[in-house]
């Protein structure tokens, strides 16, 4: 289900058109990577349920998946308070980072354990 009300209220233009999208796997609330969304990439997300960002280097669309075939199946969009972030729960499919890692965060600075 599409909340229209909601998705006018996104605001792309605070970042030029883009808006910071956090995606996390539903499962697990694991955070798998950081992209960006532009309207069109969102709506055309919220239409094929897979995930489709804005690559910023490339200056194009891109479904998460296409070429690697780690697809990301879409089963939340939530805005946050001020309706500029956006994060996307998804069924992840293979591993969300290009180097093969599950997740993108796995630099740890700080805490812990090091990897």
């Amino acid at each position: 289900m599409i909340n229209k009300e909601l998705l006018e209220q996104i605001d792309f233009e605070k970042q030029k058109g883009l808006v910071p999208a956090v995606v996390q796997e539903a499962a697990t609330g694991e955070v798998l990577m950081l992209a960006y969304m532009t309207k069109e990439s969102l709506l055309q997300t919220m239409e094929t349920q897979l995930a489709t960002y804005y690559s910023r280097s490339r200056q194009e669309l891109w479904v998460k998946g296409a070429t690697s075939g780690h697809y990301q199946k879409v089963k939340q969009i939530v805005a946050d308070c001020d309706y500029d972030t956006l994060l996307i729960k998804v069924t992840q499919i293979g591993s969300a980072c290009h180097t093969g890692e599950k997740t993108c965060f796995f630099n740890q600075l700080y805490g812990g354990e090091n990897k």
